[in-house]
């Protein structure tokens, strides 16, 4: 499986955007989905998942209530949407896939990575 991750780009503090996270290969429906995030000079952190059994999903605290994951299968596509967006959201963001059984925050469980998108909040 690869990933490729889109839809980065530059928004008003207040905006929103959304990316996509599109999959190649087979099985992607039984791959768990993370979303991560490094911001400048920072360590990449974890943003959200999307779990492949029954598509439930998890988010950090500080994306709590602004931030949506979801995913089309059919498209093989999973998707992040990023309301209210804040400058502190301002980093390389990036989508990473992994078959396991129990989806983690943890960057080390995920196998597969995107390239990752850059998204840019002004103030």
């Amino acid at each position: 499986v690869q990933l490729q991750a889109s839809g980065g780009g530059s928004v008003q503090a207040g905006g929103s955007l959304r990316l996509s996270c599109v999959a190649s290969g087979d099985n992607f429906r039984y791959f768990n989905i993370g979303w991560f995030r490094r911001a400048p000079g920072q360590e990449r952190e974890f943003v959200g998942l999307i779990r492949w059994s029954g598509g439930s999903t998890s988010y950090a605290d500080s994306v709590k209530g602004r931030f949506t994951i979801s995913r089309d299968n059919t498209k093989n596509t999973v998707y992040l949407q990023m309301n209210s967006l804040r400058p502190e959201d301002t980093a390389v963001y990036y989508c990473a896939g992994d078959p396991a059984t129990a989806a983690s925050a943890s960057a080390s469980a995920y196998g597969y990575w995107g390239q990752g998108t850059l998204v840019t909040v002004s103030s």
